[in-house]
């Protein structure tokens, strides 16, 4: 008998995502929760005296020492790490070595690949430490309400500054990535909003998409645009029309138009002018924009079939370009930087988070929590695929970010369902089971807090 109540409390711990024999990982979660709020809201660009302190580095070197400390405890091994951590691991080390080799400045390179290697440490940690849906959900609340937050310092700081570029520096000081970042957001904001089932916090939410969406019309970016375009109509779909909320469209649409209203002047004269119509200040600088990104697209072109294996390195194309512009398209952006070899390792790293969805999606005894979230993770990744042919987003984080999500969503999914600690065929072992993920259903709901 004590042998059975022991299974049915290892089984029970496992299905509600808290697995009471593993607490030596709360420390390393803990720095990781801390690095993306660092990377997120970016608190040393904007509160006085944090500038002078690496907070990243820190907290990202704290989280690994966490993890560390905890090799054998935890959950997750480093020997179940799914493919997309192999891929992501192959792409850092063809970085590497295309920096050490770049025909034009490999110190900056190095040092800027470097930099950039920090988002393997990431996603690792993310995998092997995001065992529950408690924190999933924290990691995206993070992301989320940071966003929100730098949508409104952005717009406190920077009203007077034109398309708030340099409002905030690091990833948001240009306009084009600030949107960027808030496209990628909005749907776990619209997610969170959903699931809330308090007045105040839906207000909360509400007001907070309302807020990224006049700093996203007030970047006047016409990439964040056609990002939304499309992850909007993604997210309209999962949330508005395959969950019956259809006052979702027309609110979308009214908010949409208020915003236009409010805001979209400087929108919609950089849209204009992609006809060469140059009658303003405004529009003459949007065309010469225009074909300074065409000149762009041809000169990366060009730099991809003189370097086609290892690329310039990391960053080094503005050097090569001799205008000193990023290419405004992430695919030629990763292949003309990193060679053909570090495109195609991109290309499959995000193939298996779009293929981590679709398992997700065909699933159909998730719970409305679970849904949310997959509907609000395949809004932001459409986004992201598309945006990616009008923005220099390789180097981001976010979409790596969101790709993690996925790795610790089916993750998460795939140990509830093995029901680890019973023996197959033990009598009313599948009964327990489904109890259980019953109670772990209930649970879930009491606990979403956000």
């Amino acid at each position: 008998m004590k042998i059975l109540e022991a299974k049915d409390n290892k089984l029970s711990s496992m299905l509600s995502g808290s697995d009471t024999r593993k607490p030596a990982s709360n420390g390393a979660f803990f720095w990781l929760s801390t690095f993306y709020v660092v990377y997120c809201a970016r608190p040393e660009d904007w509160i006085p005296g944090l500038g002078y302190i690496p907070l990243a580095k820190i907290t990202a070197v704290l989280a690994f020492l966490g993890l560390l400390s905890t090799l054998g405890k935890t959950q997750r091994k480093f020997s179940n790490l799914p493919r997309e951590g192999s891929y992501l691991l192959a792409l850092m080390c063809v970085l590497f070595l295309s920096a050490g080799l770049s025909p034009l400045w490999k110190g900056g390179a190095v040092n800027r690949t470097l930099d950039f290697a920090k988002v393997y440490l990431v996603w690792l940690l993310t995998y092997l430490l995001v065992t529950n849906f408690a924190r999933l959900r924290r990691m995206i609340f993070i992301q989320a309400a940071s966003v929100a937050v730098i949508s409104t310092v952005s717009i406190v700081i920077g009203r007077s500054k034109p398309r708030l570029e340099g409002a905030i520096g690091g990833i948001y000081s240009n306009p084009n990535d600030l949107a960027f970042a808030i496209v990628l957001t909005l749907p776990f904001c619209l997610g969170f909003l959903l699931a809330a089932k308090n007045v105040f916090v839906k207000l909360c939410w509400t007001g907070a998409i309302l807020i990224m969406g006049l700093t996203l019309f007030m970047t006047a970016s016409r990439a964040g645009i056609v990002t939304l375009m499309i992850s909007g109509t993604v997210c309209l779909w999962h949330f508005g029309v395959k969950g019956r909320r259809f006052y979702l469209i027309v609110v979308s649409g009214l908010a949409m138009v208020l915003l236009l209203a409010v805001a979209g002047g400087p929108l919609i004269d950089r849209i204009v002018a992609i006809g060469g119509k140059t009658d303003t200040q405004e529009e003459a600088r949007a065309y010469g924009s225009y074909e300074q990104r065409r000149y762009l697209m041809v000169k990366a072109l060009e730099g991809i079939a003189h370097y086609p294996v290892l690329g310039v390195g990391l960053h080094n194309f503005p050097i090569y370009s001799g205008v000193w512009r990023d290419v405004h398209m992430t695919y030629l952006q990763i292949a003309v930087e990193g060679g053909i070899p570090s495109l195609i390792l991109y290309l499959l790293f995000f193939a298996r988070a779009f293929s981590n969805l679709r398992k997700m999606l065909r699933m159909r005894d998730l719970d409305v929590h679970t849904k949310l979230m997959v509907g609000a993770l395949h809004s932001s990744m459409v986004g992201f695929a598309v945006g990616a042919l009008f923005a220099p987003e390789a180097y981001q984080f976010f979409p790596y970010f969101s790709a993690a999500y996925t790795s610790a969503l089916v993750a998460i999914v795939a140990e509830r369902e093995r029901a680890p600690g019973v023996p197959v065929g033990e009598p009313g072992a599948r009964l327990r089971y489904e109890d259980l993920r019953a109670n772990d259903k209930k649970r879930d709901t009491r606990t979403l807090v956000y």
